[in-house]
């Protein structure tokens, strides 16, 4: 328990220092929407399904990633800006970082209640299906991003971020589904380790 509120009071304190003269407050609430969602899910459904210690762990810097971009917005944050400059990029890759995550996270998320409901039997199967509903989730997103830049005009810019990038939204996609694949490859043993030891 120590863990968890230790997260949930390092999150508080990043949403604070996030939410103090970000660089616009309309992309500020929509980059940081989603992960005050997932936090209020979290607590609403504690006592009924609790994560692993490695997957609080993961959603905390998934937070934290949105929470950074939504001051800074993803195309001007400053690490970025100097590995942009640094390397030679053509654009600020932040974002990139945010949809690796987009499909990491969620996977490791999606992965836990499926195993621990008892959804899917097969080995094979569940990791297929763990990448297909991540790859939903970012598809989803990217949705939303449309309809958003569509429904705010320039004020929804910021929020797209594509900075002139055509292939943005498949790229966003590609890297959401690498990040996926990665957790399953990377991250299911010891995943599975922690569920055994706790719930299991």
């Amino acid at each position: 328990m120590k863990l968890i509120y230790t997260l949930l009071i390092l999150t508080v304190v990043l949403f604070i220092w996030s939410a103090i003269n970000p660089f616009e407050y309309f992309t500020w609430f929509l980059e940081v929407l989603p992960a005050l969602i997932g936090i209020i899910l979290l607590i609403v459904t504690f006592k009924r399904f609790r994560f692993t210690n490695l997957v609080y762990i993961l959603i905390f810097l998934h937070c934290a990633i949105l929470i950074i971009g939504g001051h800074y917005t993803y195309a001007e944050v400053p690490l970025f800006d100097w590995i942009q400059e640094t390397f030679n990029q053509s654009r600020n890759n932040y974002d990139k970082v945010g949809h690796f995550a987009q499909g990491f996270v969620p996977a490791m998320i999606i992965r836990e209640i499926l195993i621990r409901k008892n959804v899917v039997r097969s080995n094979k199967w569940l990791n297929f299906v763990v990448v297909c509903i991540a790859m939903a989730i970012s598809v989803t997103y990217e949705f939303i991003e449309w309809a958003v830049s569509l429904g705010t005009g320039e004020g929804g810019d910021a929020f797209l971020g594509t900075q002139g990038y055509i292939w943005d939204t498949q790229s966003d996609m590609l890297y959401a589904t690498v990040g996926a694949i990665f957790a399953i490859i990377f991250m299911s043993k010891m995943h599975n380790r922690q569920m055994e030891k706790i719930y299991i």
